[in-house]
């Protein structure tokens, strides 16, 4: 068995020492200066320890011949070198766990064990140390390739959310002067030439081009935009000149957030973890106290109870390998790993998940609750028809117009644009808003009211039904019915596909809440395969149905609300998990949701859905992969079948795969 392992690590510092001729090959292999030192005490320990097991016992005969008995203590400390060359820097963090009361780390098992053999070795006059110094030269092996993979995968992370821009161009005098973006005020004009990053959000006041917004969305086709449109830091120009005046400070602006975003999400931790977290302080202890009874027990046994030899270096022996087995090194690597891949998976696809609490929490959502305007319907109204009395066309829209003047709701918007003229707000007195109703203001003199059928029976004017599909907003005119105007919106492309995805993702319910009438509510709902629906929801009513819906579910299956994030917030905040869809630039978005969609895509949510459940099902085969071969080399140990070599071989083994494993929650392409 030794013999095989030594081959075994001498492939293994072969390949390595294949890795240090390509660095000096390459500079793009990305290995950090500590990762460079650790692998050249690997190659220096195994070249010593090989040079000593292949020597012949007349070298140290000869210096014994020199100097009597001086031959032992030369083969002893070359050994000792060995050991302290490769295992330093363990012992001295199993010395600080010591001093600062955190014993029982994989560093201190480490230290014991291979201490342990050392002095048995010594006890015994063996002159064999080789497993002392294999089983740490195994442990830093499996170290240098788990820090690898862990770096690897940050520089991925890093590279896929590359947007933090290093300057910001502001043109003073004629001139572009290069400064750093926490510089530039509110207000400032901004130049952004073909290439550069946009590095503060703000309003194109001048050229063409088009934008590369896959950083931020994931999505590949470029953004056309020009002047009057809006802009998010984080997109880099690709064609034209831009001229753009910045509305955020470089702190408030939707590239910060991001960036702050994607670097805390470790901070909020998942169960899994915490019950790691929680296994690996009771089980090191259990495993210490375990070893020493294993080292104490039987042999009293044998020579109290049974009256045979106690074996003292046989049980201590494996009392020790029982100690190495028990390192939890895999389990408290991989799985923080697999959520943090999980999330840089998930980023790269334009989904900003803020913890890996959050990453589990989505992978067990069996309802999702959806807001309709802007999440599966585009949130871009038209006015679709106009139905009116004796007042004619353009007075009816004019009137409607100047009424809604002082909103900002996307039917207020549609009215205006089909107005068609500058509103002339002088003309407008006494606006009145009155929530899930609509507006009464006085236009020209004349009282005005513009809303739904909720209105006009508070106003007590009789109204004409409409029915044809869509928003009605109906008109009095000091106190006499007008008639009513028609907007529609309209359905987004994926819409359909995305609730069919979720149910063949294995969500079992998909409801509609909607402040829309009934019948645009099931118009919308059956176009789409929604399995119920809620109208005429005033925002209240909207965290009422949520909590109703939180109540009545079984089972450990959780609801996510998706919404746009702005006016949704108090809902987002209340479902397990909450969704906010098209928000890049959103500034309520990105601190109401627990998940971020950064685009207007709907097929998104699925595809959370299911790179949460990738993470998580990694996460759990790593979990009884590696308790499992733990559990089975800890009982080979005990019995005495699995020596030093073994336990630390199968260790190593298990650490390496599972980092591997877990660094396969990066990949989300295909899903």
């Amino acid at each position: 068995m030794q013999e095989l392992m030594i081959n075994g690590l001498l492939v293994i510092v072969i390949g390595m020492a294949a890795v240090l001729l390509l660095m000096g090959q390459r500079k793009d292999l990305g290995m950090r200066k500590k990762q460079k030192r650790m692998l050249y005490r690997i190659l220096a320990a195994t070249v010593l320890l090989l040079i000593l097991q292949l020597a012949p016992a007349e070298w140290f005969e000869r210096v014994d011949s020199w100097l009597p008995g001086a031959g032992y203590w030369v083969h002893l400390g070359l050994y000792l070198i060995d050991y302290l060359i490769i295992g330093y820097d363990i012992l001295l963090k199993a010395g600080k766990g010591i001093r600062n009361g955190q014993i029982f780390d994989e560093c201190f098992l480490m230290a014991i064990a291979t201490v342990g053999a050392v002095v048995l070795a010594l006890y015994e006059r063996s002159g064999d140390y080789t497993e002392a110094i294999a089983v740490m030269l195994f442990y830093q092996i499996g170290e240098w390739f788990q820090s690898y993979a862990v770096g690897k995968s940050r520089r991925n992370i890093s590279e896929l959310m590359d947007i933090r821009p290093d300057y910001a161009n502001v043109e003073r005098d004629g001139k572009l002067e290069r400064v750093d973006p926490d510089e530039v005020a509110i207000g400032s004009v901004i130049v952004i030439q073909p290439g550069e990053k946009v590095p503060i959000d703000g309003t194109v006041i001048e050229g063409v081009s088009s934008l590369n917004t896959s950083a931020l969305t994931g999505e590949s086709l470029p953004r056309d935009i020009q002047a009057g449109d809006e802009i998010t830091s984080g997109c880099i120009n690709m064609t034209g000149v831009l001229k753009v005046r910045t509305t955020k400070e470089f702190g408030e602006s939707t590239v910060s957030k991001i960036l702050d975003l994607v670097e805390n999400a470790s901070s909020r931790k998942s169960r899994s973890e915490n019950f790691i977290s929680k296994f690996a302080k009771v089980y090191t202890p259990a495993v210490c106290i375990a070893a020493l009874t294993l080292a104490v027990f039987p042999p009293l046994v044998r020579m109290i109870g049974l009256g045979l030899d106690a074996e003292w270096g046989v049980w201590l022996y494996r009392a020790l390998t029982f100690l190495v087995i028990s390192c939890p090194c895999a389990l408290v690597i991989s799985i923080p790993l697999s959520f943090f891949a999980g999330i840089g998976g998930a980023s790269k696809a334009g989904i900003l998940v803020k913890g890996s609490n959050y990453l589990e929490t989505l992978s067990k959502t069996k309802i999702v609750v959806f807001d309709k305007t802007g999440t599966l319907t585009q949130g871009v109204f038209e006015v679709d028809g106009i139905h009116h009395n004796e007042m004619e066309h353009a007075r009816l829209i004019e009137y409607a117009a100047l009424a809604e003047s002082a909103s900002s709701h996307p039917i207020s918007k549609s009215l205006q644009r089909a107005y068609g003229r500058e509103i002339d707000r002088s003309r407008v007195t006494d606006i009145q808003e009155i929530s899930g109703n609509g507006v009464i203001a006085r236009v020209d003199g004349v009282e005005t009211a513009a809303g739904n059928d909720k209105l006009m029976e508070r106003l007590k004017v009789p109204y004409i039904n409409c029915h044809q599909p869509g928003t009605i907003i109906h008109m009095a005119i000091d106190g006499a019915y007008a008639g009513h105007i028609v907007i529609s919106d309209r359905i987004k492309p994926h819409a359909k596909e995305a609730v069919a995805a979720l149910k063949a993702a294995g969500v079992q319910k998909t409801v509609m809440l909607t402040g829309d009438t009934r019948k645009v509510a099931d118009h919308v709902a059956d176009a789409l395969g929604i399995d119920q629906v809620y109208s005429g929801l005033l925002p209240a009513d909207k965290v009422e149905k949520v909590e109703e819906m939180l109540a009545e579910k079984s089972g450990r299956g959780k609801l996510a609300f998706v919404g746009d994030g702005i006016n949704d917030a108090p809902v987002l905040s209340r479902a397990d998990i909450g969704i906010a869809m098209g928000a890049m630039g959103s500034d309520a978005a990105i601190e109401a949701a627990d998940v971020v969609l950064m685009d207007d895509d709907p097929m998104k949510i699925s595809k959370a859905i299911q790179i949460s459940r990738k993470c998580l099902g990694i996460v759990y085969q790593n979990i009884v992969f590696a308790i499992g071969i733990k559990l089975i080399c800890l009982l080979l140990g005990a019995l005495g079948i699995a020596n030093m070599w073994l336990a630390i071989f199968a260790d190593v083994g298990v650490m390496i795969l599972a980092v591997l494993n877990a660094i396969r929650a990066l990949f989300v392409r295909k899903l």
